[in-house]
């Protein structure tokens, strides 16, 4: 017979004994360890390690100061630059108000329940990245794919932000230096006045055919980028851009070394300060002639793209994008959560604002990018850009032409800087969160400060950083073209898609959707509706394989804008950086399977028994508690508790 905590969640005592204290789990895994697999068993949960020096020390874990901290931090998190420069540009080219079906029917099936799961996860399980995964310790693999995935973001997505706030450094000179020609870093070829020569086709292309270079680009890929020929042409360093880098690690440093104390604050200035200057910057736009046409083009349903498959794929990545799925920095923040917070309301809450931002910047893309055709006479769709072209070469061309350029570029670099920093701290605190809870108390980096391994991190990316800013010159690797690596391959729709149909998959069918139901329920006070079950056990794995293998078969090679072709080598280093975390769930299963003893039933069975920490055992009712706990005469110290559902 067995035991869990679901099975008495109406016992469940308030949250208020609780404060803001709350255990690690107290055990580590003992497969192969042991010659035999103990049989489930009602009050199974004193295993005697004949190890005096076992650690069972119930160590502090911080809390929010308020349960807003929690709210501000995710919304910081997964609202980022991706909804900004992504979804407007999707929303268009698939069929403008159209693609709010696929995408709003995604949201439901696909974003809501894996948010959730994720967050409700770390919020049971007090642990984030692999220790969150001792629901299911076969399983720990999730936990390090998930802290690979994080890690590469961490180091990539950071050069957004210096290249804002190296834009920023620039926006305060009339004229803006990108709106004419004539600098140093400009040709013969540079030009500002291309609306005769690009009348029906889009800048790029224009002034590729023509030969004419537009000064905003010229500003981009010769004064920022120092664009060389290929992944294999660098040299020196970009010293202009080392400067921003290192600014933007010192912010990220000092806004989480004191943990989500320190973070928590942080966040309501960088989570709420981008709506604002967004709201600025809307009632700014939409005062510009041509703005309404252009959100009249943004919204212009097109009902024949409802039966293409790449609007429904579009729609399904871009959720697993902009809510920031399979990362583990969602687990991260949610295990810092009082195990009473309604984290199902949560998730429907930021699910919101989420998707609502995205949707209100379309409105403040689109009329600007309207402005911006009429006063170069030209259509919308030749102006349109995503990602860095429409924050780095499309928008800074449109506020050029605006009155009082310096003051409107100012203020939307500024937004993408703060936008994408709060992104880039909460995902650094929630690698910083699993590594400190995997880290041995013992060893070197577990019984350092926080402040020093945060430091280490930091330090860490940083240092790889610096291949992506630099110059031309040497054959070694091109800076921009290993960002582009890095942003195609190592965080890519393919491999956020297997990470959550892995998570979906274990929750749901290895540890017990009705047990996590019932789990939550005893967090939250009553069950969420069916819906999250049954789309964590058939609908969204489902989604996500279909889209993972539409991706797979569908696989292009790395083209950077449109001409340069990766060699075969910059292809391989990709998939590389693709399958160093995809590899990590099978080879752990792998592992882990050939280091146990037993049948491989057996194995089975152990290897998937959860491994509780003392919070749990706070909240069981008293006759269970007392077979859980060691008696008085034992020394606690050589006890591990393991509870076997």
């Amino acid at each position: 017979m067995s035991f869990s905590l679901s099975d008495d969640c109406g016992t469940c005592e308030d949250e208020s004994q609780e404060e803001a204290e709350v255990a690690r789990p107290l055990v580590s895994e003992t497969e192969g360890s042991s010659t035999e697999v103990a049989e489930p068993r009602l009050g199974t949960g004193l295993i005697d390690t004949g190890d005096p020096a076992t650690e069972l020390g119930h160590s502090e874990r911080q809390t929010w100061s308020r349960q807003m901290d929690f709210i501000m931090s995710c919304v910081g998190f997964a609202v980022g630059l991706g909804n900004v420069w992504r979804f407007p540009y999707l929303c268009y080219k698939n069929g403008g108000g159209v693609f709010l079906i696929p995408y709003l029917l995604m949201v439901f099936i696909g974003g809501v329940p894996v948010f959730f799961l994720e967050i409700a996860l770390g919020q049971f399980m007090k642990q984030g990245g692999v220790a969150t995964w001792n629901i299911a310790p076969l399983f720990k693999g999730l936990g390090l794919a998930s802290m690979v995935i994080v890690f590469f973001c961490n180091t990539y997505y950071i050069m957004v932000l210096v290249w804002g706030l190296y834009f920023l450094a620039h926006s305060f000179t009339s004229p803006l230096p990108w709106a004419t020609c004539g600098h140093e870093w400009n040709t013969v070829n540079c030009t500002t006045n291309f609306s005769r020569v690009c009348l029906n086709q889009s800048l790029a292309s224009c002034l590729e055919h023509t030969g004419l270079r537009s000064s905003v680009m010229e500003f981009w890929e010769r004064k920022v980028l120092r664009l060389s020929g290929g992944l294999d042409e660098v040299g020196d360093i970009n010293g202009y851009l080392v400067l921003c880098l290192l600014a933007t690690w010192v912010i990220v440093y000092f806004c989480i070394w004191k943990g989500v104390k320190s973070a928590g604050k942080v966040v309501y200035f960088t989570a709420v300060f981008p709506y604002l200057v967004l709201v600025v910057l809307f009632v700014h736009g939409v005062s510009l002639p041509g703005a309404v046409n252009g959100i009249i083009y943004y919204l212009k349903p097109d009902w024949s793209k409802l039966s293409e498959a790449q609007v429904w794929i579009d729609a399904a990545t871009q959720i697993f994008f902009s809510y920031a799925i399979g990362l583990g920095a969602l687990t991260a923040l949610g295990s810092y959560n009082r195990f009473n917070n309604n984290c199902y309301q949560d998730a429907f809450i930021l699910a919101l604002i989420n998707s609502g931002t995205s949707f209100f910047a379309g409105f403040v893309v689109f009329s600007v990018l309207g402005f911006m055709a009429a006063e170069q006479g030209v259509d919308i769709s030749n102006v349109a850009e995503s990602g860095p072209g429409l924050a780095f070469i499309a928008y800074p061309k449109a506020v050029s032409l605006m009155p009082l350029a310096p003051l409107w570029a100012a203020l939307f670099f500024l937004m993408l800087l703060v936008l994408g920093l709060d992104s880039q701290f909460v995902g650094v605190e929630g690698f910083i969160t699993g590594i400190m809870d995997m880290l041995p108390p013992k060893s070197f980096l577990g019984s350092q400060r926080r402040e020093v391994v945060v430091a280490i991190c930091c330090f860490t990316c940083f240092t790889i950083d610096l291949s992506m800013v630099t110059q031309v010159r040497q054959r070694l690797t091109g800076g921009m073209y290993v960002f582009q690596l890095f942003d195609y391959y190592s965080a890519s729709g393919i491999t956020l898609l297997w990470q959550a149909f892995w998570e979906c998959v274990v929750v749901a069918w290895v540890y017990g959707a009705d047990r996590f139901m019932d789990d939550v329920a005893c967090m939250i006070g009553y069950r969420p509706l069916p819906y999250m079950k049954w789309c964590w056990s058939y609908v969204t794995p489902v989604v996500c394989m279909g889209v993972f293998m539409f991706h797979v078969v569908n696989y292009k090679r790395l083209v950077y804008n449109a001409v340069y072709v990766y060699p075969w080598w910059g292809e391989v280093l990709g998939w590389f950086l693709a399958l160093s975390s995809m590899l990590c769930i099978p080879l752990t299963v792998l592992y882990k399977l050939l280091h146990c003893k037993g049948s491989l039933r057996e194995r089975w069975q152990h290897l998937t028994t959860p491994v509780w920490g003392r919070h749990h055992l706070e909240f069981l009712p008293p006759e269970n508690e007392a077979r859980l706990l060691p008696k008085a005469e034992e020394n606690k110290n050589t006890l591990l508790y393991e509870s076997v559902i």
